[in-house]
């Protein structure tokens, strides 16, 4: 649920005068869950002002070096909310961050490629590096038996299209000599 900045600032400045603010008919939560998000707002709020409050145009694209200055805030001691809030951005993403950090070092930082992850097949298909990978024995010797029977089904085709004239002719001239002979008259009783 997006609530407007004006009603996130009338929130924070009740929250500061000590009023609760009553959870707002069109929200699905209870008074504990608002409660707890209008505390996250007060916090923004006093880190970044009535800016913090306001929605972002677009998403921002961070660079391998802000993500580290961020992940070693957090090595050397900060918590992981406090650091992300800092710096404007949810803690679950700052933690997504640390992990990949823990996982794959600075490189884990980069973002290499952007939306839905590749399917197996294409990536089984090729490296990294799109050149095809060196296949075993037993999937050479496949590749060769199915070049071969492809051949063999392209010139059993080919070979189809070539007679069907012919075998259309001679069914045509076949019904036509039945269609010459009369049929023989029925009697009627």
């Amino acid at each position: 649920m997006k609530y407007t900045w004006q009603f996130k600032l009338e929130c924070v400045k009740n929250y500061k005068k000590g009023i609760t603010t009553p959870v707002p008919e069109y929200s699905k939560m209870n008074q504990r869950e608002f409660n707890r998000k209008v505390r996250v707002w007060v916090r923004v709020f006093d880190i970044h002002g009535v800016d913090g409050l306001k929605h972002k145009s677009s998403n921002r694209i961070w660079t391998p070096e802000e993500k580290y200055d961020l992940i070693a805030k957090v090595l050397a001691g900060n918590s992981i909310k406090s650091t992300a809030f800092e710096a404007g951005i949810s803690d679950s993403e700052l933690y997504s961050w640390l992990n990949k950090y823990k996982q794959s070092g600075y490189d884990g930082l980069k973002c290499l490629r952007r939306g839905r992850p590749r399917n197996e097949e294409s990536s089984m298909i090729t490296n990294n590096n799109n050149k095809p990978k060196e296949l075993s024995k037993s999937e050479r010797e496949e590749l060769i038996a199915l070049k071969r029977r492809n051949e063999y089904l392209e010139a059993e085709n080919a070979y189809l299209k070539k007679s069907k004239p012919w075998l259309f002719k001679r069914r045509h001239q076949s019904r036509r000599k039945s269609s010459r002979h009369p049929r023989p008259c029925q009697r009627r009783t």
